[in-house]
């Protein structure tokens, strides 16, 4: 696995980089450089917060502010099985938001969609776009449709 200063070390070589970059990379890397980071990690770790905020000279409360305020990154590394609840309405409609609830419930999840074991994350995306199968669940990338609180517990069941 790459160090944070790795990452930050090919982003900065990369061809494609203006020259001035190469000497001073500038804010605007803050996101690729966070979406490397969580390329070869899987989350973006406090290090690599810490490792941005240097090599671009920017305070720390400003790579934690983008990492946070969009979606797509991460803070805390994924369960073994993700879980991910589509929100979309027809699947709100069929009835997803008591799908997410008991999840939360069942496997006692953290503020982070993540189970104390390590073994679940819950992620709750705007759409999945299988509507005409909601209420759509998908776990580990394989979609399940029609689901219910019972066809949940199975599902997780043969994944314990």
């Amino acid at each position: 696995m790459k160090t944070i200063e790795e990452i930050i070390a090919e982003f900065v070589a990369a061809p494609d980089r203006d020259r001035r970059d190469r000497d001073q990379p500038s804010p605007s890397a803050i996101i690729p450089l966070l979406q490397a980071t969580q390329k070869e990690r899987g989350y973006v770790p406090e290090e690599a917060i810490r490792g941005i905020s240097r090599a671009l000279r920017v305070p720390r409360s400003t790579v934690y502010g983008v990492a946070t305020f969009y979606n797509q990154f991460r803070l805390t590394p994924l369960g073994e099985h993700v879980v991910e609840i589509c929100r979309g309405t027809a699947c709100h409609v069929k009835g997803s938001g008591k799908l997410c609830d008991h999840l939360r419930r069942k496997l006692k999840l953290q503020k982070d969609g993540n189970s104390r074991d390590g073994k679940f994350t819950l992620l709750t995306p705007a759409c999945l776009g299988a509507c005409s199968i909601a209420s759509v669940v998908r776990v580990d990338g394989e979609f399940h449709g029609g689901m219910d609180v019972a066809k949940l517990d199975a599902l997780l069941d043969q994944l314990k």
